[in-house]
């Protein structure tokens, strides 16, 4: 009988294609609650290199990055914007459609 894998070593290989990577980063953000993305975010760091990998590239601390990162982490759009940029990525603001709405920004 083979082998097989724990889902968590399945989502980390899965997790090294940046391709991949950023598509689980995107529908996360589509989740209502936050905390899903912090979660994302927090597996693609770890298939990336891991925190202190991820802080060297990002140029944080990496405590600073383990608290923003944790379950009660609360990250800055700073952090954000520097752990995305380490990861290849960035953040980006898409409009959405409102039904009624037809009011430009």
């Amino acid at each position: 009988m083979p082998k097989s894998a724990s889902y968590d070593e399945l989502l980390m290989d899965m997790l090294k294609d940046e391709e991949r990577a950023l598509a689980y980063l995107n529908a996360a953000l589509e989740e209502q609650d936050p905390r899903v993305f912090l979660i994302a975010l927090r597996n693609v760091t770890q298939a990336q290199g891991g925190i202190a990998e991820v802080a060297a590239r990002s140029g944080l601390n990496r405590e600073s990055l383990y608290r923003a990162l944790s379950e009660k982490g609360n990250p800055s759009v700073q952090t954000l914007t520097a752990v995305l940029g380490a990861l290849g990525a960035r953040l980006a603001v898409a409009g959405i459609e409102r039904p009624g709405a037809h009011v430009p920004l």
